[in-house]
Parts: structure tokens; sequence; C-alpha cells
């Protein structure tokens, strides 16, 4: 789920992370509906829908928050709010035992963000799409060695 440890990063990529991620998320979607999704979490209609789309590009602009609020659906899954605090937690710690700052996770990600954002981002100051979440867990999670 969004908020576990990647065990392995060397055995996977941020693409197919996110894709994991989306691929979690479609299951809740299935069990629930489309509608009934879009009516409890207050997410998009269209965005829900895009997450049982067989693509991952397709649910591009979820954000973490949106995201977080579908995952909560799921049979004993903690509170939206929960999830997202777990995630940020987890990010910063591992910064931590990486020793790493935002600025080197900046030059070093592939993606297109200065320190500030990842610093904003991180901290929930800025939206963090799924897709970038996926790339900042798996960078992070590959250097704490």
């Amino acid at each position: 789920m969004l908020y576990d440890d990647i065990a392995d990063p060397d055995s996977t990529s941020p693409a197919e992370l996110r894709a994991e991620y989306v691929s979690e998320l479609a299951e809740v979607v299935e069990t629930h509906g489309v509608d009934s999704v879009a009516d409890e979490t207050g997410v998009d209609r269209e965005t829900v829908a895009a997450l049982t789309e067989s693509d991952a590009d397709a649910a591009d602009g979820i954000t973490l928050e949106e995201a977080a609020a579908v995952a909560a659906l799921a049979d004993e899954t903690p509170d939206a709010d929960a999830i997202v605090a777990e995630v940020r937690d987890n990010l910063l710690m591992g910064m931590t035992t990486a020793v790493l700052d935002v600025d080197t996770i900046a030059a070093d990600i592939d993606a297109d963000m200065d320190g500030k954002q990842v610093h904003q981002k991180v901290e929930g100051r800025a939206p963090m799409t799924l897709a970038e979440y996926a790339t900042l867990h798996h960078f992070i999670a590959s250097r704490q060695r």
C-alpha cells in the first residue's frame, strides 16, 4: 500500500511502483464502484474512473491526498489523514536515515523539481502527485543502505 516500505528498491522502478499504487487503488474502486468512491471521498469522478484504466499514466494527476482517501476505503486500512501522515513520516525518516537533503534529491531524481519544491511536497505544503510520490519514495528507499 502507499505507506509501506519498499523492501527491495533495486528490483523495481518508480514507474513500476506507481503502477502498483494505481493497481491497489483500482481494486478499491472496483470493489466499491466509481460513483460510490467519488461520493465517499470527494475525489472527482473522472479522477476515480481514471484509476480503473489499465494504464497507470491515466491516473497521473491524482494527488497523494486523493489516493489516500481512496485507499482508506479498503478494509482494515487507516483513515486518509493517517495514511498521508504515515507517508510523509516515512519520507522524512528515510531522508534522515539515508542522510539526504532536498537539494540532493532534486538533483538526482528524474523529475522537474528543485529542492524547494521537493521540500514543500514532502512536508505537505504543496500538492504531490502519485507519480511524484513514487519517484521520491523509490529514490529515498534506494539510498537507505
